[in-house]
């Protein structure tokens, strides 16, 4: 593992985020919780700064922060992430946390049995508390100290704009459901973000059980698209619905766009353009509904989406792949989701699909109901 340069944004942050609050991340367990929670850490949102925002604790901080430290030992909390997964990348953002950042931090992993998992302390969260002896007594029979180690003990900066952001990739095999993150030996931490591959347990399902074929729970993952301006792609296969229009895929508006908007006989508009993401299905599967959600995008939907579907062979890449209309060219309303069951053309059996906005604008999530295939 190492520590990659702040100035480039690394290729493992295209993969999917585990340890967000809307990709299903939960903070389990954490020493110390004074001046701020450890679930900050986890918001989906950028860090915040208000200057003149005191608590009864000290200042408010976005992030969490733990009380400058009097006793033996060093600060850790434990999180849940939204699916077992193999991590590849984390992002420690320490934005604001200027003069009471977290010096260092490691991280450790691993995958817990359901019985290991209901052995955990129940989770109290509360600004201005520390765990109490019988929550570490409880949390120590996991033996978390002796978690694999995914990140050595690594140096972070103060939380100035450019020295902010840490990034470090993960180099394992180890396949992780929960995350140990130690804080050495005690401060702030504004944002925690964990990048990886979900590993899903497909044998759980078997060929007659309807899924959601790109879900990100269930393994899907975007792995490439033409525009990401607003809002990645992979918020498309995110769990629940969109919480707002950030909580999408947006992209920026096209140039190419004829000065004054023409339809053709289906309502749909004429333009040379369009957008496209692809997603790798969590399995071979046939496709029995497509689900269309432009929640919080009332203003810059797009005017139709095309969904197509292929399979790849050993060495084919996608350049080379042969599509096949799965739901052709639709129209799409504001904040609204759009169901497809009778429209689909073809059915599968897919590894692989691509949805394609056309000509520009925001769709907040895509599912694709169907079985998985031998």
């Amino acid at each position: 593992m190492s520590s990659d340069a702040k100035s480039i944004i690394p290729k493992f942050t295209e993969l999917n985020e585990l340890a967000g609050l809307s990709n299903g991340g939960q903070v389990i367990f954490s020493t110390d919780d004074w001046f701020a929670t450890a679930e900050n850490m986890l918001k989906d949102t950028e860090p915040v700064f208000i200057a003149d925002k005191f608590t009864d604790c000290g200042k408010w901080m976005d992030g969490w922060e733990t009380r400058r430290k009097r006793i033996p030992g060093h600060d850790w909390c434990i999180v849940k992430l939204g699916a077992p997964c193999n991590i590849k990348g984390i992002l420690v953002d320490t934005a604001f946390f200027t003069g009471n950042y977290a010096p260092r931090i490691s991280i450790q992993g691993a995958c817990l049995s359901e019985y290991e998992e209901s052995q955990l302390p129940i989770r109290q969260s509360k600004m201005g508390s520390a765990c109490s002896i019988e929550e570490v007594q409880q949390i120590s029979q996991l033996r978390t100290e002796c978690w694999t180690e995914l990140v050595e003990m690594t140096s972070l900066k103060p939380g100035y704009e450019d020295t902010r952001k840490t990034y470090i990739s993960v180099d394992t095999n180890e396949v992780c459901s929960y995350i140990r993150i130690n804080i050495y030996p005690d401060g702030g931490v504004a944002r925690l973000r964990v990048f990886g591959t979900v590993v899903p347990d497909l044998t759980q399902f078997d060929q007659n059980d309807i899924i959601d074929l790109v879900a990100m729970e269930n393994g899907g993952t975007c792995i490439g698209y033409s525009n990401a301006h607003f809002g990645h792609p992979r918020n498309l296969i995110k769990q629940h619905r969109g919480v707002n229009m950030g909580d999408g895929w947006e992209t920026m508006r096209r140039l190419d766009r004829p000065a004054i908007l023409e339809a053709d006989p289906n309502g749909i508009l004429k333009v040379p353009g369009c957008e496209w993401a692809i997603i790798k299905m969590c399995c071979l599967g046939y496709v029995k509904e497509v689900v269309v959600d432009t929640l919080h995008f009332k203003g810059n939907f797009p005017d139709s989406v095309k969904v197509e579907g292929t399979i790849l062979s050993t060495g084919e890449t996608l350049s080379s792949a042969k599509w096949l209309t799965i739901v052709g060219s639709q129209k799409l309303s504001a904040n609204k989701e759009h169901f497809y069951k009778n429209e689909i053309h073809h059915s599968g059996p897919f590894s692989h699909v691509r949805v394609t906005m056309s000509p520009d604008g925001g769709i907040s999530r895509v599912r694709l109901f169907g079985n998985k295939a031998e």
